[in-house]
């Protein structure tokens, strides 16, 4: 017995040795109250160097590895290492828990930092990307998270002088953050050549944008910005570990050693070398230093704290001391003082007193050591080492007496015997040597019988035995001192043993857990006295158990604290105290022992030092002397709600099969029928595994749950209102304190909890994401704002909410054991308990977690099953009901009495005003005082206490109760049998709800002309129901069996009941007395049938594949019908009674002819002309088309047509209830579903009318009755059906442009390949040819000519030093919509291209921009709200969802001053590609281009995400706001449209329902707008318009355009609605239109924009004005008076725009494109002044040196010669196939070169005329040609090609020039080539797949700049034949800059874009004279 309860003595930690040093830094803190605060193993400590006192916090379950202290100095956050690590903020003072975040990172946290207020706490983890999380600490809420770099980071500090930066470093690293929204971004630090790049170690952040860091060479390096500015060498000589910031300035500290003092300005003050002081030692090295005032705190890496007072700097103070680095296994006390020995890997061995709580002694030896003893009279003191050998020193000075090396293998474990005479000394080679003490230890015997090593020893008392533990787990015994090995038990069963140190020994049996590994205790040690005994194993727990415990899994308490392995342990030499060591975290503790009689004082004396803040628990296995589990309990214990399929996977799952199934076409499928069912009434509550889920509502109506349904019912009317948003069965129920809302939780893969109105019936918030497999408690908090719920998943997780933002609080696991009930603290919200099986807890909030105590029982009572829980009247006061019926009585967490209340368990509590009320299994509703003391009065449940006017009948006396709630004066009861009572406080019972009992029901009967039905369940009864509006059970009778199905005759008479037992009977239909019974079979009977007309005959099939044919009359049975393969599921009778038809379980469909039951075949054509009495089968061509796409995961169950054979009823395994029309012909018909029932529906039935339809719930044992809906009678009604599970096959419509837009892929700058097809080495990975002319240094030869002739000779040159950029022609609308706006009221528009917004003004064409973005943008929008004016959101692409910088994101910015006021980077990988502000303008809709097209909701200012979900399956285009609402919105896309409505942070949907409109058909959707009283207009790709009324499709305005409806705009100020579209202009038609609010009439505005079809992308109204952006590139203003355009912005339509050509003196410039145009744009007039349409994709352009002739290259081969004043051609010439690349005009205008695709540069001479003979070709070239130019002198062509080579050719011969002297005296007319040596250094490292496109050097001759595939332009210095040369980059461009050049003058640069099809102009900034 004694074993199997843990010991009622205690051990309480009282001091630890050790500091962690080793692989951490930055860990040792003053507090405010002059503490010390640092962390050792798994604890945190604060020590008082005052009062030389320890105090510990031990909230953590693994090693602490970080540490940071909040700028108050008062809490202390760390963060620890695991598989889910944690933070943990905690009070030094109180050492209690405040906050805990968790669920962030994985292995470890590395690194931890509090922001300058305080608020905030960043974390570095440990796991392969270094994950930087940002958290809101008090709310244990994460804010922002990003990767933190590939390698590790040491160090993170946040800047205290610049709000919103932070600064991390580590490996060859540091980086600058900066929080924006929810988006941390990094910017690497600029090494530059200021510095080496290397290791940072650590950093502080100062004024003025400083930061200084410490390197791992021992220099300090000081940061400006982003850029290293200077070094301070030679700070410390080695690595700088720490750096601290104080008031004074700041300290650091090394690897060498010192401590350097700095002032504020980083000026050095004082260094303090600590190797040269008194307790220095060579090696010192410095981890932590924290300096404060006059003291300074440094750790060691050899865990040692010293403090050191500044102006005493050469006598620093030892305030604590441990074993340093490598494992420590030795540990021995002193036999007769409070001494402790420890050795360790680290060779030294050490005294520590226990009393002093101080190292008294240390000595240094040669070997690691690895056990210790001291003899009896305390002289000698034994090391065994790792080598094999053992050393005995004299304790009093730790001198040698003697050193024996006898073996080889480590000594694992020695021991002195009692008398003192010899030493056993344990191997791990499997031998023990025996020594003589006296004789110097010399050796008199060994024990070999071991067969491993030797682990523990002991010696009996009188010194005549050993006995031995090896590695195997065998208990050896010895003669002493021989070594004889003892096998006779008989002889060792008296034998008393002087010490128990074995982990093996019938004494520890109960050590081990019942299922365990032998090897993992490390350590025993027993107490006699005591009777206690404490072990340590391989998991950092120490047990304390009762001594002797002789059965295995005895009970225990447990004690956390070090890390990893505790390896000994031993109790000090009077049992005050105990000793343990941890291997790896070398650290020692020492544990005050309480034993039992000290206990019961010290609870009171302090109750909080009590077992709950040692963390002791209980054993983990709970105490076995508890009574067996009541039967009903122990059921319920065992119910899983797991599911095979849940709901949520339907989707994935009809995916999968559509995919197998795209093959085989079907024909065309039948409409879903016209009327529709609405529930109407439902018999049943679940009582019979859920409590307390009944309640009053505020205006006294009923609500409890049943099958998926929450039930209001109102007792007065006897009707019943649902609500149905959940799909599966619902577990529990709360009722919020204001008695108007409900919270209800459900089973589910990801259950959810839905809190609804119990008015509206309508869902206020859906909580999801938290637990798994089902929601089984749930509780509000006294406010109502907070709601607690409880998972079933395996740790039976507990979760708080704020339920209306839909927010996770706090988080934890509740217990192993199955919890039944949660209850918040009616007086402390941050307070709950939770009560199960075999446990009660009492749980606190803490940040993100919550933290628990078990109940504590003392010596009153044990750990009883709790079912249910309530708080009184105080805080403090709490009280549960238990399984054997006592009512415990808690105070804080401790038992103070219990009272015995009911027969058997306590189900349901109910706390009153003045007193209590709890009911039980024995039926009992009992009202008590208020303490419990006496009980005021019971009600027992009995029949005889009906009410007459009660609905139904009372199936058993006393049933057991599960729900009790009060109110109107009534007591409501629930009880297990599925009944609802009202007990009136007088007495008279009222039944009003009642259903089956637990057990499947499958049985279920219609009566032939009465609104009446019959069930038969499993829970043997056979019931009436009575369907009209009384709603009650008419009639029930107990059957010996239970029954799966029954059948009323025709004449309504006599009701038929097959029975489980394979027996059948025949009742009265009024009496349900038996007329007459039957035994045949032996299986389940599961059908039975009566034939039509008379009823003659009755056929009953059963399961043992027979179906039996009984003449009624004569009662004989007439005919079997034989041939069924598999159990019989279905019977029907044809008109005529002569046919069965009859479904099998292996899904045949078989015919019989009756009576004699001969088996028939018949063709499934005839089928059809049968008319059949009945249909109920699920079988056959008929209704083929009922088997869901899913049909491999589900089964039809069951189906019943209606008498006019027009609409089908299904029920299936999902619990779905279906109506088809009939005959459902062809795969996958379409229908409307209804979830109710929870999973499978066994039957459904019509009424004889069929005015109802019942439906069955199998496990959910409900009846419900719903109402058929004809056609045409509908109101509109939130309950209505989803329409079919698959899409409509047919096509949604085609259109060029929305495919492309549907299918474009993008991609981001940082994965783009190069544009052209080059191949071969790129030029800096070629190997360089020495030259051959290398000159002398001093040489009389002239001087090099100039590389290239300048134009500006006489000036000074000024080289440029910045680009700007100025202007940007160019409007991203070719694949993006609704992203043109107007801003300040029509002044200004907003729209993007590339990655830039442009604000571009209307009436001087001045345009601003913001650059933010980091890649292109694809969607914009403003916000309307005038509290955000001028606030803008932009969406970009990215790459994959990782929250990295390349992440997707969008940006909100402020217009006018572009300033970011907010980014979120976001899970949409690929990128965002719609944005939508909610009407308050504080929520963000973005919808992503990921697969799934998730749809998120923000709040952006703050960066959070409230609402995220998978959109739909295919691409949305568009989501959007209703201008009114926060909470909806609706997206449109590809064959769909959704309405959606945000509740708490869950995004409800529902799909449009077309079918409600003759030939409406679901198309793709591609614009949407908004009406008053909720209409939504979405534009279709055919033109129509459709109107949607809720979410029903009510009209279509059809053809509003002739061609896709691409944009649509509601005007706020007055509800006019704006649409766009293609179309060809007319004279009546336009591509735009404006319409009144009801999309009934409209006014049509033609674009003069000269194209075939106007295909607008975006529109917008302003006053009196619309704005248009087309697909053409245009953005054109509209005047809606007088229909005049005005084009605001030009731009190429489709790229890339490979020519481009400045004008020789004028700011004019030339591009041309692939769309086939050259336009001409003026910069200083900001517009574009001609275009050019050329019928063909143009590649090339150039003007002649005197700007009088244009020369452009086709993209077809050939070429044109324009003259610039008329534009006449002036001579055109094709002589090659393939695209031109280049052309050239000669500078002497003689010439005009021509390089092309075919490898070859063809000359003309032009001084011939226009006939353009080409006079000669270059030959030789390796590639196709990129850039071309001449020289000076026009004699001679550079080209550059393909394969990165670059040749000169003479002119015009075509020679190639092959001397590099030659070569090198060229002087260049121009250079645009990407090639030669002048130009290696504008090729970059990361160029792998990407190249340099382009290349333009300045009119003076010193600057360059590019253009690349990175879309990067760049400038450098001209020339640069260094390698990677430095430069500056400037952003903006898409992907591909494929030209560049600059103006005359080189007052600009433009650009040109390849994916962008945009030109940008760059202003250049000259540097100053």
């Amino acid at each position: 017995m004694a074993a199997r309860s843990a010991p009622n003595c205690h051990l309480r930690l009282e001091w630890v040795y050790g500091y962690r040093g080793h692989q951490c830094r930055n860990n040792l803190y003053y507090t405010a109250a002059k503490e010390i605060v640092y962390f050792v193993a798994g604890v945190g400590v604060v020590y008082s160097p005052r009062e030389h006192r320890q105090k510990f916090y031990r909230g953590h379950s693994d090693d602490i590895i970080s540490l940071a202290l909040h700028p108050e100095r008062v809490l202390v956050a760390t963060g620890q290492v695991g598989k889910e690590p944690y933070i943990c903020v905690w009070d030094s003072y109180t050492v209690q828990t405040i906050s805990i975040l968790k669920d962030a990172h994985t292995h470890g946290i590395a690194c931890l930092a509090f922001d300058l207020d305080g608020q905030r706490l960043v974390s570095v983890g440990l796991d392969s990307k270094n994950a930087v999380c940002v958290w809101d600490w008090k709310r244990g809420k994460m804010l922002s998270m990003a990767p933190g770099h590939t390698d590790r980071i040491f160090d993170i500090s946040w800047d205290l002088y610049q709000p919103n930066k932070l600064v991390s470093c580590g490996v060859k690293h540091i980086k600058f953050w900066s929080l924006c929204g929810n988006a941390l971004t990094p910017k690497r630090g600029v090494f530059g050549k200021t510095g080496d790049l290397q290791t940072i170690l650590c950093l502080a952040c100062a004024r003025d944008e400083l930061t200084y860091s410490g390197a791992l060479n021992g220099d300090i390096y000081v940061w400006k910005g982003i850029n290293l500015i200077r070094t301070i060498q030679g700070a410390h000589t080695a690595g700088i570990f720490s750096m601290n910031a104080c008031e004074e300035g700041f300290a650091t500290g090394g690897r060498d050693g010192c401590i350097r003092l700095w002032d504020l300005t980083f000026k050095p003050i004082t260094v303090i070398d600590l190797r040269e002081t008194d307790q220095g030692y060579k090696g010192l090295s410095v981890r932590s230093v924290c300096w404060r005032g006059d003291h300074i705190l440094v750790g060691t890496q050899d865990s040692e704290i010293f403090e050191i007072v500044v102006h005493e700097r050469n006598k620093p103070f030892l305030i604590m001391q441990g074993h340093c680095e490598g494992e420590l296994w030795a540990l021995a006390v002193h036999p007769t003082k409070p001494l402790a020995v420890t050795g360790s890997d680290d060779r030294s061995v050490r005294i520590w007193s226990l009393i002093d709580h101080a190292l008294i002694a240390r000595c240094n030896m040669e070997e690691p050591i690895r056990c210790a003893a001291v003899n009896v009279d305390g002289i000698h003191l034994a090391l065994g080492m790792k080598d094999g050998s053992f050393t005995v020193l004299r304790v009093r000075d730790m001198t040698e007496v003697v050193h024996i090396k006898d073996r080889k293998e480590a000594i694992h474990e020695l021991k002195y015997s009692p008398d003192g005479t010899y030493l056993a000394v344990g191997c791990n080679d499997s031998s023990v040597d025996i020594y003589g003490v006296a004789q110097r230890y010399k050796k008199f015997g060994e024990c070999v019988g071991s067969l491993s090593f030797i682990t523990h020893l002991d010696w009996s008392s009188d010194s005549r035995y050993l006995q031995t533990n090896d590695g195997n787990g065998k208990r050896l015994f010895y003669r002493m001192p021989g070594g004889k090995e003892v096998t006779n038990k008989e002889e060792i069963k008296g034998v008393h043993w002087a010490s128990w140190t074995c982990v093996s020994g019938l004494e520890v049996n109960g050590i081990w857990p019942k299922y365990s590994d032998i090897n993992d205790i490390n350590s025993v040690d027993g107490n006699y006295i005591g009777q206690v005994l404490v072990t340590a194993d391989d998991y950092g727990i120490i047990k304390l158990f009762r001594y002797p415990c002789l059965r295995k899994g005895a009970k225990f308490k447990k004690y956390i604290g070090h890390s990893a392995h505790v390896t000994n342990i031993r109790w000090s030499h009077d049992y005050q105290w105990v000793i343990s060591i941890g291997g790896a975290d070398h650290s020692v503790f020492q544990w005050k022992f309480i034993p039992e009689r000290k206990l019961k004082d010290a609870l009171h004396i302090a109750p909080q030092e009590s077992l709950a803040d040692s963390n002791s628990d209980e054993s983990d296995s709970d105490l076995s002397d508890v009574p067996e589990l009541d039967s009903e309990i122990e059921q319920e214990t065992q119910l899983t709600y797991r599911r095979q399929v849940y709901k949520e996977d339907l989707p994935q799952l009809k995916e999968q099969y559509k995919e197998r199934q795209k093959g085989s076409t079907s024909k065309r499928r039948e409409r879903a029928p016209g009327n529709s069912l609405r529930l109407h009434f439902v018999h049943g509550y679940r009582g019979y595994d859920c409590r307390s889920n009944l309640f009053y509502t505020q205006i006294g109506e009923i609500v409890y749950h049943v099958a998926a349904v929450g039930v209001i019912y109102n007792r007065q009317q006897n009707t019943q209102r649902f609500y149905l948003g959940h799909d599966d069965d619902i577990l529990c129920l709360a009722l919020h304190p204001l008695k108007d809302y409900v919270a209800t939780g459900q089973v589910g893969r990801d259950p959810s909890i839905h809190i609804w109105d119990t008015e509206t019936i309508k869902p206020l918030s859906v909580l999801k994401g938290c637990h798994q497999y089902g929601v089984c408690a749930v509780d509000f908090s006294a406010d109502g704002k907070r709601l607690a719920s409880v998972g079933i998943d395996d740790s039976h997780t507990i979760v708080l909410w704020d339920w209306k933002k839909g927010e996770k609080l706090s988080v934890a696991r509740g217990s192993k054991d199955k919890i039944f009930v949660v209850k918040m603290n009616p007086y402390v919200p941050d307070k709950l308990i939770t009560a199960g099986i075999k446990h009660v807890k009492f749980w606190r909030r803490a940040g993100g977690g919550l933290i628990g105590r078990k109940g504590y029982v003392g010596t009153l009572g044990k750990n009883d099953t709790m079912m249910c829980a309530v708080y009184g009247w105080t805080e403090e006061m709490a009280f549960s009901g238990t399984s054997t019926g006592d009512v415990c009585i808690w105070r804080d967490v401790f038992l103070v009495k219990t009272v015995k209340a009911h027969d058997g368990p306590v189900f349901s509590m109910h706390a009153l005003e003045k007193g209590f009320v709890t009911g039980g299994k024995d039926g009992v509703v009992a009202l008590w005082d208020d303490s419990f003391e006496r009980c005021l009065k019971t009600y027992a449940i009995k029949r005889a206490a009906l009410a007459p006017g009660s609905k139904g009948l009372l199936l058993e006396d006393n049933p057991s109760i599960r729900a009790i709630s009060l109110g109107h004066g009534h007591i409501l009861v629930g009880t297990k049998n599925g009944e609802i009572l009202e007990v009136d406080k007088s007495g008279p019972i009222t039944l009003l709800v009642q259903g089956h009992m637990e057990g499947e029901v499958w049985g279920l009967a219609t009566h032939p002309y009465l609104p009446i039905c019959a069930t038969v369940s499993d829970d043997k009864t056979l019931r009436i129901w009575d369907l009209s509006p009384s709603h009650c059970m008419l009639a029930v009778r107990k059957l010996k069996k239970g029954g799966r199905c029954c059948c009323f005759s025709p004449d309504g008479k006599a009701l038929a009941v097959g029975l489980n037992d394979g027996s059948f009977l025949m009742a009265n239909a009024d009496t349900l007395e038996d007329l007459v019974s039957f035994h045949h079979r032996k299986d389940i009977i599961s059908d039975i049938r009566f034939s039509p007309g008379s009823g003659k005959y009755l056929a009953v099939a059963s399961h043992d594949s027979f179906i039996d044919i009984y003449n009624v009359m004569s009662s004989k049975r007439v005919g079997i019908c034989k041939g069924a393969t598999s159990y019989i599921t279905h019977v029907d009778w044809d008109i005529r009674g002569k046919l069965l038809q009859v479904n099998t379980g292996a899904k045949e469909q078989l015919f019989f002819e009756a009576p004699r039951g001969k088996k028939q075949t018949i063709p499934s054509v005839e089928v059809e002309k049968i008319c059949w009495a009945s249909w109920t089968s699920v079988l056959g061509l008929c209704c083929e088309g009922i088997w869901p796409v899913i049909g491999e995961v589900t089964d039809i169950t069951a189906s019943c047509l209606t008498s006019d054979k027009m609409v089908l009823a299904t029920g299936d395994d999902l619990g779905f209830v279906k109506l088809f029309r009939y005959p459902a012909k062809g795969k996958f018909g379409k229908f409307k579903r209804y979830v109710a029932h929870s999973t499978h529906v066994t039957n459904v039935r019509w009424t004889y009318d069929d005015s109802m339809l019942v439906t069955l719930g199998g496990a959910d044992m409900s009846l419900m009755v719903w109402t058929n809906e004809m056609e045409g009678y509908r109101e509109k009604r939130p309950c209505d059906s989803e329409e079919s599970d698959t899409d409509s096959e047919e096509d949604g419509g085609y259109d060029s442009d929305v495919t492309r837009e549907n299918e474009i892929s993008y991609t981001i700058r940082a994965l783009s390949t190069n544009i052209r097809p080059m191949f071969g080495v790129k030029p800096h990975l070629q190997q360089k040819e020495p030259s051959v002319d290398e000159r002398p240094p001093v040489s009389r030869a002239p001087p090099r000519p100039e590389k290239l002739q300048t134009n500006n000779v006489g000036k000074k040159k000024r080289p440029i030093e910045d680009l700007v950029l100025e202007l940007v022609f160019g409007y991203r609308g070719r694949d993006c919509r609704n992203n043109v706006h107007y801003l300040n009221d029509g002044d200004d528009i907003i729209y993007h291209t590339a990655s830039i917004g442009i604000l571009h003004n209307v009436a001087t064409g001045t345009q601003s921009f913001y650059q933010e973005h980091n890649d292109d943008i694809l969607c914009l929008t403003v916000n309307q709200h005038p509290k955000f004016i001028n606030v803008v959101a932009t969406g970009q692409v990215g790459d994959l969802a990782d929250m990295s910088a390349t992440a997707p994101s969008i940006h909100i910015w402020d217009a006018m001053n572009k300033q970011t006021l907010s980014i979120l980077r976001c899970y949409h990988s690929k990128g965002v590609c719609s944005v939508s502000f909610s009407a308050t303008g504080k929520l963000l809709l973005s919808v992503g281009l990921d697969p799934e097209h998730t749809i998120t909701i923000w709040r952006w200012q703050e960066g959070a995400k409230i609402a995220s979900r998978a959109g739909h399956n295919r691409r949305i285009f568009v989501a959007e706001f209703r201008p009114d609402s926060d909470s909806q919105f609706v997206s449109v896309g590809v064959k769909h449209v959704k309405f959606w409505t945000l509740a708490g942070r869950a995004l409800l949907s529902k799909k449009g329902l077309v079918s409600t409109l003759e030939d409406a058909r679901m198309q793709t959707m591609l614009a949407v707008a908004f009406g008053a009283n909720n209409l939504t207009f979405t534009g279709t790709i055919s033109g129509d318009v459709c109107v949607w009324k809720d979410h029903i499709l009510c009209r279509t305005v059809a053809r509003a355009h002739n061609g896709p409806v691409f944009a649509m705009f509601t005007t706020l100020r007055d509800g006019l609605i704006v649409t766009g579209g293609k179309e060809r202009p007319s004279r009546e038609g336009g591509a735009v239109k404006l319409w009144d609010q009801e999309l009934r009439r409209c006014r049509a505005f033609r674009l003069d924009t000269g194209q075939a079809t106007d295909c607008v992308r975006s529109v917008c109204r302003g006053k009196g004005k619309i704005l248009v952006g087309t697909r053409s590139a245009e953005i054109i203003e509209v005047g809606e008076k007088n229909a005049a355009c005005n084009i605001l912005v030009n731009g190429h339509v489709d790229g890339p725009i490979w020519g481009l050509v400045t004008h020789p003196s004028r700011d004019f410039f030339l591009s041309a494109a692939e769309d086939g145009t050259v336009r001409l744009w003026d910069i200083a007039d900001k517009k574009m002044l001609n275009k050019v349409n050329l019928g063909h994709a143009a590649r090339t352009v150039c003007y002649s040196p005197e700007g009088d002739m244009v020369a452009i290259g086709m993209k077809n081969g050939e070429f044109i010669i324009l003259l610039v004043s008329s534009l006449k051609i002036w001579g055109k010439k094709r002589d090659r196939r393939c695209s031109i690349h280049d052309i050239r005009f000669s500078p002497d205008s003689r010439f005009l070169a021509v390089g092309s695709s075919e490898n070859s540069v063809d000359f003309y001479d032009l001084t011939l005329g226009p006939t353009l003979s080409r006079i000669s070709y270059c030959r030789d070239i390796p590639s196709f040609v990129i850039q071309m130019d001449f020289s000076a002198d026009s004699r001679y062509l550079q080209v550059s090609t393909g394969c990165y080579k670059r040749h000169v050719y003479e002119v015009p011969s075509g020679k190639p020039v092959l001397d590099q002297a030659t070569m090198d005296r060229i002087t260049w007319a121009t250079w645009t080539s990407i090639l030669g040596d002048e130009v290696l250094g504008i090729w970059s490292r990361h160029a792998e797949k990407a190249n340099v496109n382009c290349a333009c050097v300045s009119h003076s001759g010193i600057s360059l700049v590019t253009g690349d595939d990175f879309g990067m332009v760049k400038l450098f210095d001209f020339p640069c034949p260094e390698k990677f040369a430095k430069h500056k980059r400037f952003l903006g461009h898409s992907p591909h800059v494929t030209n560049i050049r600059f103006t005359s003058g080189d007052r600009h640069v433009v650009s040109a874009g390849g994916d962008d099809c945009s030109l940008f102009v760059w202003k250049c900034v000259h540097m100053p004279h």
